[in-house]
């Protein structure tokens, strides 16, 4: 069958077929795409979440205790640092060579990381992962922006929160399994067979026009963009843990990362093609949903972090159970999500949603707030369900709003920039909101010398090492960790507040893809090939 040529906006080439005879396999095609775009965005979002099962296995062969974090801090920054260039590249060379680049990278860190025979071997090898982990996801995000118009995008929202809600429950679940029967080498390897699937069904099937960079990569842009966020992921990734809040160190990071963001918004005023365009945020818009991003980042990593472990310690709720307990919160998510999206496409209506949105996580940051140790897993489930419907209605609708307000050449550096603020703004709430509990619970268990003592090491204790404390040590412990957890999610609160009122501000313009009739005589590049 012959292929059949489509643009964005679903018009056809001049000559071709009317609109409802080419609108059904332009539909079939979106959703092949989407498949493969969609199985490359589960690799980078469940990549993390299935090593971290294997962690004690590793570090019992390979040795390296005193170095496991960085296990886990490589990849986050090499991730958070190429994630702005991988949108410039896109931009600049076309998005398909440059997200299948993305694939390839991600899938050789994988085979070197499972090959590995020492911890700096390990460590080295995720930095390299996490460098195609940053093109993977702005890669999709781009790639369905330049794919699909903002106003038909609302289809595909319940699609995309499905994939966040099956990485964060499988991922310990097949992680756990995979360690226990194959080994914690597989942990890496799994990811070769169905990243492959995802090079192949992107490579057949999705078709965008080519390229030629008309400029010089901005290298010294890219560098000192590297260096700030090197600088503040670090200072969040140790400030209260490996060094104190006011130690040489901390201050030194805080120091240069400022002095690197500074010289780096002088040099994109000089750049011929700057990495991260000032221009972007001359759109109200664009900059008021980049604080949002952040915001919503800030909280919703906080609350995705000390959620599983009320839940394990308070609770008595294991490793693999806590990821199920947190159910009703990702269905809410997905669920309201698919809503908002559709009701979007729909009516072309948005603003209402990051309101809504901000509203919802407020309230259930709040409700969470009140949980102590008598708390039910039911009142709990209710009460993750509301954050969750807040996220649902703010997440997906944060980087619609980034790409609808960039021009089509900037698409990639919007969409890696929302993706930028959101990553950082998580990095934020987990060391902030962290120290704020580490203290509430470290004041909690100061009453008594064996308290002190239990907690001197740290606040986060095992459920192995909590079994092992005499009853009235265990029961302060659990409600150290119940306060803790109190103090975490209504700090959450009111920085979720913040959230809230910036979305008032928003201007809702017309989203890009509006149904409109066509000129007959108009012809449009080809963007998607119908493989059908």
């Amino acid at each position: 069958m012959a292929k059949t040529a489509t643009s964005a906006d679903g018009s056809a080439p001049q000559g071709g077929t009317a609109p409802g005879e080419r609108a059904e396999p332009r539909q079939r095609s979106v959703r092949v795409v989407m498949v493969g775009l969609m199985i490359a965005m589960l690799l980078a979002m469940l990549d993390n979440m299935i090593v971290g099962t294997a962690m004690p296995t590793i570090v019992g062969e390979l040795g390296g205790l005193d170095h496991l974090s960085w296990v886990v801090t490589a990849y986050t920054l090499a991730t958070a640092a190429s994630t702005p260039v991988w949108g410039k590249l896109g931009d600049m060379y076309g998005r398909k060579g440059i997200f299948l680049t993305s694939i390839v990278l991600f899938l050789a860190g994988s085979a070197l990381s499972g090959a590995s025979q020492s911890m700096d071997q390990l460590i080295s090898f995720r930095a390299v992962q996490g460098l195609g982990a940053g093109g993977l996801i702005v890669g999709v995000m781009a790639v369905i922006g330049e794919l699909i118009p903002p106003r038909e995008r609302g289809k595909y929202q319940g699609l995309i929160a499905g994939v966040m809600a099956i990485a964060m429950i499988g991922g310990p679940l097949v992680g756990g399994s995979i360690t226990d029967n194959l080994g914690w080498r597989w942990s890496f390897y799994i990811n070769l067979p169905i990243g492959v699937v995802a090079l192949v069904v992107v490579t057949a099937v999705l078709h965008l026009p080519k390229k030629r960079g008309q400029g010089r990569i901005d290298y010294l842009g890219a560098a000192l963009l590297t260096i700030a966020i090197t600088s503040l992921v670090l200072l969040t990734t140790w400030g209260g843990t490996q060094y104190d809040w006011t130690s040489v160190q901390i201050i030194g990071l805080l120091v240069l990362g400022l002095a690197a963001l500074g010289a780096f918004l002088y040099s994109q005023t000089r750049a011929a093609e700057p990495v991260m365009p000032l221009r972007i945020f001359r759109n109200g818009n664009f900059s008021l949903i980049s604080v949002i991003g952040f915001l919503v980042g800030f909280t919703m990593f906080g609350a995705m972090t000390f959620l599983p472990l009320y839940q394990q310690t308070v609770q008595g709720a294991s490793a693999t159970n806590s990821g199920l307990l947190l159910l009703p919160m990702l269905l809410a998510m997905m669920a309201v999500s698919m809503i908002a999206g559709r009701v979007t496409t729909a009516t072309g209506r948005y603003k209402i949603f990051p309101i809504l949105g901000g509203g919802l996580m407020t309230v259930g940051l709040f409700l969470l707030s009140t949980m102590d140790v008598h708390t039910s897993r039911f009142t709990s489930g209710a009460f993750m369900a509301v954050l969750g419907a807040g996220m649902g209605f703010v997440i997906q609708i944060t980087m619609l709003v980034s790409q609808n307000s960039v021009e089509m050449k900037d698409i990639g550096v919007g969409s890696s920039s929302a993706t930028l603020f959101r990553t950082i703004g998580g990095s934020f709430g987990v060391s902030l909101f962290g120290a704020l509990f580490s203290h509430k619970v470290q004041d909690g268990m100061s009453g008594s010398a064996s308290g002190s003592a239990a907690t001197a090491a740290g606040a986060q204790l095992d459920p192995a090492t909590i079994a092992k404390f005499p009853a009235a040590i265990k029961d302060a412990y659990f409600h150290a960790v119940a306060s803790g957890t109190h103090v975490v999610f209504l700090w959450g609160a009111v920085v979720s507040v913040l959230g809230f009122v910036a979305a008032w501000f928003l201007t809702e313009t017309p989203l890009r893809g509006a149904p409109t009739a066509p000129a007959a005589d108009e012809a449009q590049p080809p963007i998607l090939a119908d493989a059908l």
